[in-house]
């Protein structure tokens, strides 16, 4: 499992959201769905693609308005929060697409591992949110 150790060699920091491995995960992940989905049927255009694809982006999105936040500690874990709300989301939307047969068992695997990988890591950053707080604050100290 990948860490969100990502440093700036200037400041030992993170210092903006792309550089999170959570946030390229989540990234990554949006676009491998977004592959897949170009597959399924028009009928479901305006409304199970749609909604996957939504709920996907929504993830790396929220980790990126969460990064903005980082100064308010409730504002920041309420995104993070939210983050994850979007990952379960997009599960729902794979094991339904996956039951109508429009996704490949194979596809569905890989997509629930990755999803796996980016909960795992949000699962981190929200049991550890004030030590990204902290870092923010202590960094504009100096």
């Amino acid at each position: 499992m990948k860490t969100n150790t990502a440093k700036s060699a200037k400041t030992g920091l993170v210092e903006n959201y792309r550089d999170l491995n959570v946030y390229k995960a989540a990234f990554e992940f949006q676009q491998a769905l977004f592959k897949v989905s170009k597959g399924f049927p028009k009928e479901e255009m305006y409304s199970l693609t749609d909604q996957m694809r939504r709920s996907s982006r929504s993830v790396g999105a929220s980790i990126a308005e969460s990064w903005s936040k980082r100064r308010y500690q409730a504002h920041f874990l309420s995104k993070l929060t939210d983050a994850d709300s979007e990952l379960q989301e997009t599960l729902h939307w794979l094991r339904t697409a996956l039951a109508c047969e429009y996704l490949s068992k194979k596809d569905s695997i890989k997509l629930a591992d990755q999803a796996a990988d980016i909960g795992k890591m949000l699962g981190s950053m929200i049991s550890n949110h004030l030590q990204f707080c902290t870092h923010q604050t202590a960094s504009r100290r100096r």
